[in-house]
């Protein structure tokens, strides 16, 4: 694996999920991300509930010759998860490395492609009962 050119990468993180499907649904859009930011590594992680965690997303960023790492909570609200539980992590597990910057983004939260997605979903729906 070639080292991300300027040393950067992102980690997208969601809760995790018992269901394999859902979990497999993060790596197709850090697969979206990773073709739209070729200058960047691309990882998924799970906070809980599924493999691979924060800390070994984070680890395997590293790996992969990242030395700046923004951590990205694929998550629409700013509650607890996205605010405390996923900084927390990426931080104590982001120590374990030195000479690593890492940053925490904010969630997806408000955006007017968002509003497309949904616009899409209903179309979609009403295709369903035809």
């Amino acid at each position: 694996m070639k080292p991300p050119p300027t040393g950067r990468a992102i980690l997208l993180v969601d809760h995790g999920s018992v269901k394999p499907q859902a979990n497999d649904l993060l790596l197709e859009i850090a697969r979206l991300v990773a073709a739209q930011a070729p200058d960047c590594h691309v990882e998924a992680a799970h906070m809980e509930l599924a493999e691979p965690g924060i800390p070994e997303g984070i680890a395997a960023c590293v790996k992969a010759g990242a030395t700046d790492i923004t951590v990205v909570p694929y998550m629409l609200a700013p509650g607890r998860h996205s605010t405390d539980d996923i900084p927390r992590i990426s931080i104590a597990a982001g120590e374990q490395h030195q000479g690593l910057r890492l940053r925490v983004s904010a969630p997806l939260g408000v955006d007017s492609r968002l509003a497309e997605v949904i616009l899409k979903r209903v179309e979609d729906a009403g295709s369903k009962e035809e």
